[in-house]
């Protein structure tokens, strides 16, 4: 069985002196029960900036799954991982479960 994790474009992260910095993310991914993906969020030098992962599952609101690039808040299961460097942030799902199929934002 597979499934798409859908993945809107979002975002801009806000810094204090530099404006801002547009964030863009693949429209969706796929990915089988029990396989790993990895979700993108990529924007000039975002590695020397703290990224942030939510997950929204509709019509709840979104939750915070990864904080400062790769620390996730009590409750959040190890099967997510974050990531951030270069150009590029990355969201690694691995073990992937049904209860995954949800929009995820970068910020």
């Amino acid at each position: 069985m597979s499934w798409t994790i859908p993945l809107l474009t979002l975002m801009s992260l806000c810094t204090c002196c530099a404006g801002q910095i547009v964030l863009t993310q693949p429209a969706s991914v796929s990915v089988s029960v029990g396989g790993t993906v990895t979700l993108t969020c990529q924007g000039n030098n975002i590695g020397g900036k703290s990224v942030h992962w939510y997950q929204q599952i509709l019509p709840s609101a979104p939750r915070l799954i990864i904080y400062g690039d790769s620390r996730r808040p009590a409750g959040i299961p190890e099967r997510f991982s974050g990531t951030n460097s270069g150009n590029t942030a990355s969201l690694k799902i691995s073990g992937a479960q049904a209860e995954d199929d949800a929009d995820y934002y970068c910020q």
